[in-house]
């Protein structure tokens, strides 16, 4: 069995490369990464600190095992570098190569991105779904009923 290892600190170096300092150990990890795990919809739990060879240093089960600081820079790195937007439209949905590309209008502008199966959908209730493409971006469809007619006739096979 091995020891349990607690997070003492996550902050920013010089060269602005994100740090995770454990409870016990000496050196620091440095240039990590956060990443979100399941379930998608408690965006503030179950995250993974990942080395540069993404492999998980630790698992936070919340932000709030975090000092203000350190919670402050992964909100920060979540909300800067996890795309996430929110699917409004449907615009096209083709199958290519074994790929479904559904080309999307969100908040965030007209994206195109890839599903390879249904294992890339997780439906969170009769109205809301999260889409994982294979570069790991996430799109939130947050209700169906809102959309047209010929959106959700596009996500039927999904939904």
């Amino acid at each position: 069995m091995s020891p349990v290892v607690f997070i003492q600190k996550i902050f920013r170096d010089e060269a602005g490369r994100l740090v995770a300092q454990l409870a016990g150990q000496e050196k620091p990890v440095v240039d990590v990464r956060v990443a979100r795990c399941f379930p998608w919809s408690h965006s503030g739990k179950y995250l993974s600190i990942l080395d540069k060879d993404e492999k998980e240093v630790i698992l936070l089960p919340s932000l709030d095992v975090l000092d203000a600081g350190s919670r402050k820079i992964v909100e920060e790195e979540l909300r800067d570098k996890v795309f996430y937007p929110k699917i409004k439209r449907v615009i096209s949905c083709k199958r290519e190569f074994g790929m479904m590309n559904i080309t999307a209008e969100t908040d965030r502008g007209q994206v195109t991105f890839s599903l390879q199966s249904r294992e890339d959908v997780r439906v969170l209730s009769a109205s809301r779904a999260l889409f994982r493409d294979p570069d790991g971006n996430m799109y939130e469809l947050a209700d169906i009923e809102a959309l047209d007619p010929a959106s959700r006739k596009y996500l039927d096979d999904y939904l």
